[in-house]
């Protein structure tokens, strides 16, 4: 065991400072072309505690961007990668963090009295590669609301016998 295992924290704290600017310089391209899409950009970075994970440590949840687009208010995802090589960007945006964005987006129109407005949840991928222009796709209603909706068991499923 002669060999010492040694981690350069200067290089770690590069990279999280390169994915924080990626995701910064990402987030601002994605409210600029909302703008210039007749989106009404809101307020970005929205951040509320959500509640607790299974091992009972606080969570927090945020959204992006929250935009108006007519009379829908939209709760935007924001996802930026220097390349799509591996995957695409959208599929970043799994099932975890659809929740954790619903859950916000809820907790959002209830302090601001919004909960009979129309709302959406939409995503923007960024693709911002060195050479060249960045690359911007909005998807509109990725998901609603009625994928965590609790449902009871009883009431569909014993209804045929």
């Amino acid at each position: 065991m002669s060999e010492v295992l040694s981690l350069n924290t200067t290089e770690l704290n590069k990279s999280l400072r390169a994915t924080e600017l990626l995701g910064a310089e990402g987030e601002a391209l994605a409210a600029e072309f909302l703008a210039q899409n007749g989106y009404r950009v809101v307020l970005s970075n929205f951040k509320v505690p959500v509640g607790r994970n299974r091992q009972g440590a606080h969570v927090t949840g945020e959204v992006d961007i929250v935009a108006l687009d007519g009379e829908t208010l939209c709760f935007i995802e924001v996802k930026a990668r220097r390349s799509e090589e591996f995957t695409p960007a959208i599929t970043a945006v799994d099932i975890r963090k659809q929740r954790q964005i619903t859950r916000t987006a809820r907790i959002y129109r209830r302090i601001f009295h919004v909960m009979e407005m129309p709302y959406r949840y939409d995503v923007v991928t960024v693709i911002i590669k060195p050479e060249s222009e960045p690359h911007i796709e909005l998807v509109k209603s990725f998901w609603t609301d009625a994928k965590f909706a609790k449902r009871n068991w009883y009431q569909s499923a014993w209804q045929e016998f």
